[in-house]
């Protein structure tokens, strides 16, 4: 286990917590904040991944200063056959294709790759994969257009695409820090434009429309698989999306993007069951973590032992329609500026979003020991993240703070805790939180509160309860925040 930042604990420490609160909770009637049980996360036992063994080693043939290459390969990246080929090879193995340096050669150039059931794609320390910059040749089967804007954004596949169980992409860390990198290349121009990914984002923004730009990395129906001390850099879109799976553990990952950089979701869950993401750095120009339940239920998710970066916060939402329950987070650290001093285009904590159309249950989410610095919203719970309409109504139930402080908030900063309306009441526990700006918004909520200094007392349909005892053991934590690691 590698050395983690004072106060937080291993995965393994929390389970006398959860013991205890499934003591304590039991005193707690629901009418009280509507508290009912403390979530317990991952369902699985979660230990440090292990590479595997080598099934076919790749050496590198390029080298670069400037994510940029000669015209001919830029054309036609000349990685993509031989690494492609090599994961085909080694399919079902549970073994992987090692990209490793060569001399002064420590670059690999693709176009995009499928990782095959079996196999995992491993990037040597000090060597990089880099993400072609050619729109088309992402295309999907889609009308909508890779590398263009569009009133919808389906017109690109990812970069790399994991499609089948007991898989995954990896880095080899050396005795230094340093890790395998995958760079996106989303703020270099699109090949033949004067355009990058990130322009096109925000362009389309402008415009109010969406842009095609592709995902990093996508696991699709991907049952336990492995991402793991790897370094994500410059994603054209979202970095990871992890979809409709069962099992899957994002270990010594490091994001780094701009905060700038519009839509460059960290990593997400969606529609899928029993996660961990642990141990790892992420900064971004978006959520640093959005758990969606739009085209299914989210399940038994852990999130601890995180620093984020300029980031839109620790997300849930805002496609809640299907229902996200039993999320641990706890022992992380919110930054409101990424490396570079950018601010957070969007800057949260806690937060958990969605809106009428897109709405669902959000239920058993708890969060424990949270450090923030340099926030604006310190907890948001937003039912009304969006305009829409429809029938699913967001409701957020048993939501439980334990332990949360927030120092060098920003100017003006806040929290707001909403439901939606008077049957659609939002049920929340604060206990031992410190904040320096107390500020809040709130609507049709239960609120019950212990050692908290924020207490949400007015407001339409608001109740508060002060509480004789805590929920669970705790206490407010004591924060120091690490400066983001060298890649």
């Amino acid at each position: 286990m590698r050395k983690i930042t004072p106060p937080f604990r291993p995965l393994a420490s929390r389970t006398g917590v959860i013991a205890a609160a499934a003591l304590a909770i039991s005193s707690l009637t629901s009418v009280d904040a509507d508290a009912g049980s403390v979530a317990t996360g991952d369902s699985r036992s979660v230990h440090q991944p292990t590479l595997p063994g080598v099934c076919q080693p790749l050496s590198a043939t390029l080298a670069t200063s400037n994510e940029q290459f000669s015209s001919t390969a830029e054309a036609n990246p000349p990685d993509t056959s031989r690494i492609q080929n090599a994961l085909n090879a080694c399919k079902g193995t549970g073994k992987s294709v090692l990209l490793t340096s060569s001399g002064g050669n420590n670059a690999f150039l693709s176009a995009p790759l499928t990782v095959p059931a079996g196999v995992y794609l491993v990037v040597d320390a000090g060597t990089t994969l880099y993400a072609t910059r050619v729109a088309k040749q992402y295309q999907s089967s889609s009308s909508d257009v890779c590398g263009t804007i569009a009133s919808s954004d389906n017109g690109c596949n990812p970069f790399i695409k994991i499609t089948g169980a007991n898989a995954g992409v990896e880095g080899v860390r050396n005795s230094s820090g340093s890790q395998g990198t995958i760079d996106g290349r989303g703020g270099q121009t699109m090949w033949g434009t004067s355009t990058s990914w990130w322009q096109l984002a925000h362009n389309a923004d402008l415009q109010g429309k969406k842009e095609n730009n592709p995902r990093l990395i996508y696991f699709s129906a991907a049952n336990n698989a492995t991402l793991y001390d790897i370094n994500l850099t410059n994603g054209a879109f979202f970095h990871v999306t992890y979809k409709k799976g069962n099992g899957f553990t994002a270990w010594g990952v490091r994001i780094k993007t701009p905060a700038t950089a519009r839509n460059t979701d960290g990593i997400d869950p969606d529609a899928s069951t029993n996660i961990t993401i642990t141990n790892s750095y992420i900064q971004d120009g978006d959520d640093g973590i959005a758990i969606k339940g739009g085209s299914g239920a989210v399940s038994n998710v852990t999130i601890t032992n995180n620093h984020f970066y300029g980031t839109h916060g620790i997300s849930i939402g805002s496609e809640t329609n299907a229902g996200v329950s039993n999320v641990l987070v706890e022992n992380n650290t919110v930054q409101g500026t990424d490396s570079a001093g950018n601010v957070s285009t969007l800057n949260n904590g806690l937060r958990i979003k969605s809106y009428p159309g897109k709405g669902g249950t959000v239920s058993t989410i708890t969060y424990i020991n949270t450090c923030e610095t340099g926030v604006s919203h310190l907890i948001e719970l937003n039912p009304r993240y969006s305009s829409g309409s429809g029938s699913s109504i967001p409701e957020f139930s048993n939501i439980l703070v334990n332990g949360l402080t927030a120092v060098n908030s920003v100017s003006g900063a806040q929290s707001i805790v909403e439901g939606y309306d008077s049957s659609h009441i939002t049920g929340l526990t604060l206990q031992y939180v410190n904040l320096d700006q107390t500020a809040y918004t709130a609507a049709y909520a239960n609120v019950g509160v212990y050692n908290s200094n924020l207490s949400p007392a007015s407001g339409t349909g608001v109740k508060l309860t002060k509480l004789s005892s805590p929920v669970t053991s705790g206490s407010v934590p004591s924060c120091s925040f690490p400066a983001y690691p060298n890649l």
